[in-house]
């Protein structure tokens, strides 16, 4: 056996067959406990058969004739729920993939895990162990870590909002050519959105939980433990730290970098950088004591003036077009 390994490895390395990669075809050989599941050998000709696209070719080193026939890749219905998984994904025989989900070609999705009807798990995808995916969740281009639970409509991995003006003044995509990396024990609520990176890898820590209709834009990076209320709004490359809670409808602006520890509240706009712990309010967001202050002064310039009436000016009577 160990003489027939070595001439099929010299065989492909030495006569590499069209359209496929030496070292992918030899892994897949090696796998092959006493090359059997379809790959036959005898002292005239060895016939390997792997999963790959279009071709049927042969290679022969000393006698030893190595084939490599097509398996075309097709998909296939799962059985525990019945939904369609791509037979070159790599899914965990425990996994339930409900009918109507998708998963796709080299996709790997841990132990436990629930893909629930009308998922799309994309090409390349990775989900953790006992991770939910609720209904109609899309992933792409993305890593979901272990016991996360993602709600309905949840969509990852999509182009960010990056465009740019050319010389000749027409507005031009801006390549999206990275990821989305979702640490464990996340919570995303739904028809949230977070999209893929630019220039980093946009980054959501372990034990984040983050409510329904929030925003995520391209190369942001969120900390650990956070806590994103709905419709929070995080622009594109803002850095947030750990344990930083962002009250509902509230906003942070692009590039900006927010220190672990923060609290902001809810409808805040943060337009600059937060280098200290605590509370913060108002657009622009200031410290919440500070932002207390302007709510006053601006209450009492905003109050109508009162008037002093005497028994003299009708006895009482609010004279017309004043105001108490």
């Amino acid at each position: 056996m160990t003489r027939v390994t070595a001439l099929i490895r010299q065989a492909l390395w030495t006569h590499p067959l069209p359209g496929a990669a030496p070292a992918a075809l030899l892994n897949h050989v090696t796998r092959q406990r006493g090359f059997g599941g379809g790959a036959l050998y005898s002292c005239v000709g060895i016939r390997v058969r792997v999963l790959a696209t279009g071709f049927r070719a042969k290679s022969t080193v000393q006698g030893i004739r190595c084939e490599v026939e097509e398996a075309e890749s097709e998909y296939v219905r799962w059985r525990s729920g019945g939904g369609t998984v791509h037979s070159l994904a790599e899914v965990h025989s425990s996994v339930v993939v409900e009918h109507g989900a998708l998963v796709e070609s080299k996709a790997q999705v841990g132990a436990n895990a629930r893909i629930s009807a009308g998922c799309v798990v994309g090409p390349g995808v990775f989900v953790g162990e006992s991770t939910t995916l609720g209904y109609n969740v899309v992933l792409q281009n993305c890593s979901v870590g272990a016991s996360c639970t993602l709600h309905p409509g949840v969509c990852v991995g999509q182009d960010g909002f990056g465009f740019l003006e050319n010389s000749s003044g027409e507005i031009v995509k801006k390549p999206q050519l990275l990821r989305v990396q979702i640490g464990s024990h996340v919570e995303i609520g739904a028809n949230t959105c977070i999209d893929r990176g630019s220039w980093r890898d946009t980054v959501i820590g372990d034990y984040t939980k983050i409510d329904n209709l929030v925003q995520i834009g391209h190369n942001a990076a969120i900390g650990r433990g956070c806590m994103l209320c709905g419709q929070v709004g995080i622009a594109g490359s803002a850095t947030i730290g750990d344990y930083v809670v962002i009250g509902g409808k509230a906003g942070v602006s692009d590039h900006v970098t927010v220190a672990s520890r923060v609290r902001i509240a809810a409808k805040s706009g943060v337009m600059s950088n937060i280098d200290k712990p605590g509370d913060y309010a108002g657009f622009p967001a200031v410290p919440a004591r500070e932002w207390r202050k302007q709510m006053v002064v601006l209450r009492r310039m905003g109050r109508p003036a009162v008037k002093e009436l005497s028994l003299e000016d009708g006895e009482g009577e609010v004279p017309a077009g004043e105001y108490h």
